[in-house]
C-alpha cells in the first residue's frame, strides 16, 4: 500500500470521527433552533461528507461508509455514556465492542 492509502484511511477515520460531532450537534440543536449547535452541525457534517467522498476515491464505497458510520456510531454512542444521556449496559456495551470490531475487520480485508 502507498502512503497515499494510508492518508486515505486516515481521512477516512477523521471523517468518521466528524460524523459523532455532528449527530451530537444535531441533537443539541433544538430542532436547528440554538445557533451554536446548528453552526458546528453545518461544519462538521460538510467536512465529514468532503472526507468521505475523498476516501471513496481509493476505499471501495461500502468498505468506506461502513467504516465512516461504525466510527461516528460508536463515538456518539460512547459520548451518550461519558456525558449521562444514555445508560451504559452489559448489552449495549458488547454490542459496541462487536460494532468496533467489525470496523476494524473491514480495515483488516481491505
Amino acid at each position: 500500500m502507498i502512503i497515499g492509502g494510508y492518508v486515505d484511511w486516515l481521512i477516512l477515520i477523521v471523517s468518521g470521527m466528524l460524523e459523532a460531532v455532528w449527530a451530537t450537534a444535531l441533537g443539541a440543536s433544538n430542532g436547528l433552533r440554538r445557533k451554536l449547535p446548528t453552526a458546528i452541525f453545518v461544519i462538521a457534517v460538510v467536512v465529514s461528507m468532503a472526507g468521505l467522498s475523498w476516501a471513496m476515491i481509493t476505499i471501495p464505497t461500502g468498505t468506506a461508509y461502513a467504516v465512516w458510520v461504525g466510527i461516528g456510531a460508536s463515538l456518539t454512542v460512547l459520548w451518550g455514556f461519558v456525558s449521562g444521556q444514555e445508560r451504559p449496559t452489559i448489552a449495549r456495551s458488547l454490542l459496541l465492542i462487536v460494532l468496533v470490531g467489525s470496523v476494524f475487520g473491514l480495515k483488516v480485508v481491505s
